[in-house]
């Protein structure tokens, strides 16, 4: 297990820092909760008047003590990724998908607001979590699968994200594919490393 740790240190220092802050989200009330997160979200309010503390604080943060959850997805997609690509060019993925996904759909946001079409208040909405970011990790994994499986992966992938933006229309949907697209445009840092096919895998494993 800690060999396991030690070949993805980013993933599991980013997920050291989720179980303190899921620890503290565990132990405040829902009111007190709420004013907390709403300090540390990358709402419009925030972005405004602080944008490097609320896009720094919004990845470390949750809504919920769920770090079971983030334990599983990051074991399965961020330490993949980061053995695969370096935890630099993994965290670049990371970062950038969780900034760019957030100016993005917090600009739909300010538009509906300034036009009428949102109300007032989702200016200081609670915008907090690491989704983002595990969406654009997710989306540049595709290029880790050999084909077919790669278009099966993302385009199962692009259809996971479609489908809840295309129903609800909210802004962390569209967050969430803006992030996966995120992902998958880091086709060219992707070049030069190596596949998996899981099917010869599976052959190998037989003989």
């Amino acid at each position: 297990m800690a060999r396991w740790i030690r070949s993805a240190p980013g993933t599991y220092a980013w997920l050291l820092i989720l179980a303190a802050t899921s620890f503290v989200v565990a132990r405040m009330s829902p009111e007190r909760l709420e004013w907390f997160l709403a300090k540390r979200s990358t709402n419009l309010d925030q972005l405004r008047d602080r944008p490097v503390h609320a896009l720094v604080a919004s990845a470390i943060w949750t809504e919920q003590a769920a770090f079971p959850f983030y334990f599983v997805m990051f074991t399965l997609f961020q330490a993949p990724v980061e053995r695969w690509l370096g935890t630099r060019r993994w965290l670049t993925v990371a970062l950038t998908a969780h900034i760019l996904a957030t100016l993005i759909s917090q600009s739909v946001v300010a538009w509906g607001v300034d036009s009428g079409r949102l109300p007032a208040n989702m200016a200081d909405t609670i915008d907090v979590g690491v989704s983002y970011a595990l969406a654009g990790v997710q989306g540049v994994l595709t290029y880790r699968f050999a084909p077919p499986w790669r278009l099966l992966y993302g385009g199962g992938l692009l259809v996971f994200y479609l489908v809840p933006l295309l129903v609800s229309h909210t802004f962390t949907d569209l967050g969430h594919f803006s992030a996966v697209l995120i992902g998958l445009a880091f086709r060219p840092i992707t070049r030069g490393r190596p596949t998996w096919d899981p099917a010869a895998a599976l052959r190998r494993r037989r003989h």
